[in-house]
């Protein structure tokens, strides 16, 4: 082809390349190598597919606020439809019950609430049973404690304190004798003494006194006891003292054998000397 066109012109290079482009077609003319066909650009990327496109754009998912909400509410609506479905489901048994069947399921219901409210009533009274048996005996059990002690205090076998007074009689001439300290004993119950000591030896029912050999001293029990003869004495002391002073009385007979009464009230006495627990030989409990 020559440079020149129908009418004898020249044309420049350039002139020609942009006829020619015109001239072929489309399709041709994009192609790599064509004439006029740009170049595709060059990137550090590599080119995908139309594939993999597609799924970069569909994962990692985009959930947006209202989606999740609108997720909820269908999650939420269909759970409920699934409960009142089984409902429906689980009364349709009776739905289609004959009245007979219902009365009788009823009538069954009543005699096991019936049964039930009776088994409920009896464990309440067993347990009000056992609460008032346990109480009864946690009383029955103090009360024989109660019992043990006062019977040990009156024994001789436990330690007592309380209020009292103490008597001291001093027998410089040893002119006091047993039948004396024994009056003073009797007097002191008399007055209602709980718990007697003389020196250290604890005064019982059973106990006795006795001169000593050659008429010196006491002895209580078959203990010889040595001057001065302090008695200590558990009892209300406004009843125990005046007993002691009446005219002619303890404090008065002692004083006529020369010997000193001192007689102080305290608050707190304690009677500590013991005896030993004895067994009867002969006397049973009659209780059965």
């Amino acid at each position: 082809m020559s440079d020149a066109d129908e009418n004898g012109e020249r044309n420049t290079p350039a002139e020609q390349e942009h006829r020619l482009r015109r001239e072929l077609p489309a399709e041709v003319a994009s192609e790599p190598g064509a004439p006029g066909a740009q170049a595709p650009e060059q990137s550090g990327e590599p080119q995908l597919t139309g594939r993999q496109r597609l799924v970069k754009g569909l994962w990692p998912p985009r959930v947006s606020r209202a989606q999740l909400t609108v997720a909820v509410l269908l999650f939420v609506l269909g759970l409920g439809l699934a409960i009142q479905v089984r409902s429906t489901s689980d009364n349709s048994a009776l739905r289609g019950a004959r009245q007979e069947d219902l009365v009788r399921i009823l009538d069954e219901l009543d005699d096991r609430t019936q049964r039930l409210e009776d088994e409920k009533q009896g464990l309440e009274d067993q347990r009000t049973e056992l609460e008032n048996s346990s109480d009864q005996a946690e009383e029955a059990r103090k009360q024989t404690v109660e019992k043990e002690r006062q019977l040990g205090i009156l024994a001789g076998t436990v330690a007592a304190q309380g209020p009292g007074i103490t008597m001291t009689v001093t027998d410089t001439k040893g002119a006091v004798e047993a039948d004396m300290l024994l009056d003073a004993i009797q007097e002191l119950r008399a007055a209602g003494a709980e718990a007697i000591q003389v020196n250290d030896v604890r005064v019982v029912a059973n106990t006795y006194l006795t001169d000593g050999t050659g008429g010196k001293g006491v002895s209580v029990d078959g203990h010889k006891i040595s001057q001065p003869y302090r008695f200590k004495v558990i009892g209300k002391p406004q009843d125990l003292e005046p007993a002691l002073n009446i005219p002619g009385g303890v404090v008065q007979t002692l004083e006529k054998e020369q010997a000193t009464v001192a007689v102080s009230r305290s608050e707190k006495i304690v009677v500590d000397a013991l005896r030993a627990a004895q067994r009867p030989d002969y006397a049973r409990s009659s209780s059965r």
